[in-house]
């Protein structure tokens, strides 16, 4: 049997004249860090002061001994960052450039000190462009030279901390006649009955060419063996009745161990090999249709309005990402009824930690080539390692259900035809031949049960603008960059794959980042923490067109930059949502953020949600009551995306601002499963807009949905209606009454209950300002004269009303 020694301890870096204690996996700044060389670069201004680190060589060193009486001894890297030289005693090894393929050598018998020299990535980018010539990006970086993490030499969201190391595991595998090389199980489902079709590659030694080898595969009950001749193998396996692994939201996601173990012909056993898989279908329907061209995910026969997130890595260091913080970022994901996580082009492929999370959580993924807002050569020696990198990527992750998608890239073909590439290009290859010719082949060659699409946002062809919204995939940035969110209304793509609005991480997370900063928008960390371009412009003016801008009040600008985000995304998702199926999903950027930035993140580089989060829970639950501007008046539209039909009383409320409820009347609602109805308001409940005076309530009964938190006291769904922006609006001075109540047996936990006098619009608690490690269940709320809410407060220490009072913010513009 294969013998493995990880390789993950007696590392050193050398620094100068120095040799730093080294952690496998990991990089060269976490190293430096731990060994109190630089500062934190995520705190102040400390990523300045440690610029020099991407620019130089460095070199990991440790002794290699081994002691097998195997044929065969491997040196497996799983990953490393990324051009660099290796050598054993002096001797060569192995040269990498690409810090997203695993690597393979042969030491046999060869021991001795190992070095791994890490060129700078700028000068492997240098070489490379000396070769390929000059090409057009977004960032003024050479990301688009060398096969590496784009977004670490900066993003709009992201520092640049230019990375080297080690940063996935490291091992010695020593093994003898024959090892398992590569495993493609093609899982499908054919009425009823589950298949796997178990494609098995073998590497051989020289004493084991001509050697008859046998597979066995196992999987549900299921056996199926086959004899090797020679390197290749098809295992069939069939489960009949086989369980449905389904998205969230639609079922379970009952998930089979896969064994394979290749043995000699005397059937002792050489090699294993374990995944886990799930039996679903999945398509991607791009028909054309009176309104364009649809771009509609359909698993197991069941067309999905797709609830998705954007997904960054989630540390700019990524060798610091565990399993378990991944399961808690994409179980807070699943916590506000997400069921899509795309993995964004500039990024990594993630680790399986990653998606063996989704493959139990039901979300799916939708998964990037590595390719972001950059035109890439296509000559060599970029090719080459796209293509093994790609085959490598497809092999490796293709057995997990949650995977739905391979994209060729993210805004390449948009950026060619809109971004001035073509003339600068002058017909120098781009990146066109990797997207609609190399990896749709390799996807067809090696996971045919999943759909591919050529990039985000795409068309479908260049017969139509690449993010033309009535084709494919859509990308919508110009409401964020110029506009009121109100113009999200102004379309319904068919498919939103990225939209979004900045605010501010928590205010517990700015404290932490910039310590003795007196924080305002401008003060000099706050700027820093802001990498987009005009960021905190585009902030103001988003919250200028409903608010007055507080004038030297940080925590007043704070909480509404962070309603203005929340507001933003909902208004967006409301309104495709209620055009489904037209429009077919939307992916909010983003879900993440890798370090403590003013971002479009949900959830800061802290873990802490922001409102954004909650309002995600809200409008991407199964069942959304939403109130629609039209031509001529409101729409009430109910969304259904349950299995159920929804049987429900709606109540239209006509108020005044002063507490008066001038117009009552309730509708009764009926919702097919998977569908939405749209009815529109009577004339006598819509608010008059010139007196700025009215608003319209809609309210479901609270027992259609008990789980659906609320936007007001009850457990029910509430949509609210503002003819006018806030500024105009003849709101009340807020007044509410604040108890805090112990929850017994808890001792970290409190209930918050506010109630109402008055009109309350948006009332948010930040919990954090209660403490660093306080999170509360609850995000935005409008209550009305009368009602109450009560949060629950986890992770704070006792705290009474006045501390409480501190936290709360709401709409007063009185």
């Amino acid at each position: 049997m294969k013998d493995v020694t990880q390789l993950d301890e007696g590392w050193s870096l050398r620094h100068g004249q120095e040799l730093l204690q080294a952690t496998v996996p990991g990089c060269v700044h976490t190293d430096l860090l731990t060994a109190g060389v630089i500062p934190d670069p995520f705190i102040g201004l400390h990523e300045t002061e440690v610029a020099w680190v991407g620019r130089r060589a460095w070199t990991y060193v440790r002794e290699l001994g081994h002691d097998s009486e195997h044929e065969r001894t491997d040196l497996v890297f799983d990953g490393l960052d990324t051009a660099a030289y290796l050598t054993l005693d002096g001797r060569p090894v192995g040269t990498t450039r690409n810090m997203h393929r695993r690597h393979r050598f042969d030491v046999t018998g060869r021991t001795g000190r190992l070095e791994v020299r890490f060129a700078s990535a700028y000068d492997e980018a240098a070489a490379v462009r000396a070769v390929t010539g000059e090409r057009p990006n977004v960032y003024p970086e050479p990301s688009q030279y060398i096969r590496k993490m784009a977004s670490s030499f900066g993003w709009d969201w992201g520092p640049t901390l230019v990375t080297a190391g080690i940063w996935r595991p490291v091992r010695l595998e020593h093994w003898s006649t024959a090892r398992i090389a590569h495993v493609r199980p093609l899982v499908t489902v054919d009425e009823g009955t589950g298949r796997v079709e178990v494609r098995l590659q073998a590497e051989r030694t020289a004493q084991g060419r001509g050697r008859t080898l046998r597979a066995e595969a196992r999987v549900a009950g299921a056996r199926a063996e086959a004899v090797l001749t020679g390197d290749e193998a098809v295992l069939r396996l069939e489960v009949p009745g086989a369980r449905l692994w389904w998205p969230r939201g639609y079922g379970e996601q009952p998930l089979h161990d896969l064994h394979l173990t290749l043995s000699d012909e005397e059937g002792r056993a050489l090699d294993t090999w374990h995944r886990r898989i799930g039996f679903r279908t999945v398509e991607l329907d791009r028909a054309a249709d009176e309104h364009g061209t649809g771009f509609t995910l359909v698993v197991n026969g069941v067309r999905i309005f797709a609830r998705g997130v954007n997904w960054i890595p989630d540390d700019a260091f990524p060798s610091r990402i565990t399993p378990e913080r991944y399961r808690i970022r994409l179980a807070q994901a699943a916590e506000a009824n997400i069921d899509l996580v795309r993995v964004w082009g500039g990024g990594i492929y993630e680790d399986d930690a990653f998606y063996d999370a989704c493959d139990e959580l039901g979300l799916m993924v939708w998964q990037d080539f590595l390719f972001a807002c950059s035109a890439y050569p296509e000559e060599q020696p970029l090719r080459g390692e796209v293509e093994a990198e790609a085959r490598d990527n497809v092999v490796r992750l293709m057995p997990h259900p949650s995977l739905v998608l391979w994209n060729g890239n993210n805004e390449n073909l948009w950026g060619f035809r809109d971004w001035d590439w073509e003339p600068a290009l002058a017909g120098d290859s781009w990146g066109e031949g990797y997207y609609l010719g190399l990896l749709p082949r390799i996807v067809a060659e090696l996971d045919p049960t999943r759909p591919y699409a050529a990039g985000s946002p795409w068309s479908g062809s260049w017969d139509h603008h690449p993010n033309d919204p009535a084709h494919g995939t859509h990308h919508s940035w110009e409401v964020w960059n110029r506009q009121d969110y109100a113009e999200y209304r102004a379309s319904v793509p068919r498919f939103v794959a990225e939209f979004g609005w900045q605010a501010p991480p928590a205010l517990a997370t700015l404290r932490r980042a910039l310590p003795g900063e007196e924080l305002a928008p401008d003060s000099p960390g706050m700027l820093h923490h802001q990498k987009a371009e005009d960021g905190n412009g585009k902030l103001d003016r988003g919250v200028g067109r409903h608010f007055p801008l507080p004038e030297g009040d940080f925590d007043r600008w704070h909480y509404l930059t962070q309603l203005v985000q929340a507001r933003a995304v909902a208004a967006g998702i409301e309104h495709w949502r209620s055009h489904w199926p037209v429009c077919a999903g939307t992916i909010v950027w983003q879900l993440n953020d890798c370090w403590p930035v003013t971002s479009w993140a949900a959830i800061d580089s802290d873990g802490r949600p922001k409102p954004l989060h909650h309002e995600l829970r809200r409008v991407y639950a199964d069942r959304l009551l939403t109130l629609q501007p039209a031509t001529d008046g409101l729409v009430l539209a109910a969304v259904n995306q349950a299995a159920e039909p929804w049987r429900t009383a709606v109540t239209l409320r006509r108020w005044g601002a002063d507490g008066t409820l001038i117009h009552e009347r309730v509708l009764d609602i009926a919702a097919e499963p998977r569908s939405v109805v749209r009815l529109p308001v009577p004339h006598d409940l819509l608010p008059d807009g010139r007196s700025a005076k009215e608003f319209l309530v809609a309210d479901a009964d609270a027992d259609a949905d008990a789980d659906v938190h609320a936007g007001a006291g009850a457990d029910g769904l509430r949509a609210v209606h503002f003819p006018v922006a806030d500024k105009d609006f003849a709101y009340p001075r807020p007044v509410y009454d604040v108890g805090v109540e112990p929850v017994t047996g808890q001792r970290d936990r409190v209930d918050v209950v506010v109630s109402a006098r008055t009109l309350v619009r948006d009332l948010l608690l930040q919990a954090d300002r209660l403490g660093p490690a306080a999170v509360g269940d609850r995000g935005l709320l409008t209550l009305l004269p009368g009602e109450q809410v009560r949060i629950r407060v986890t992770g704070c220490a006792t705290v009474d009303v006045e501390d409480v009072r501190a936290a709360l913010y709401c709409v007063d513009t009185a």
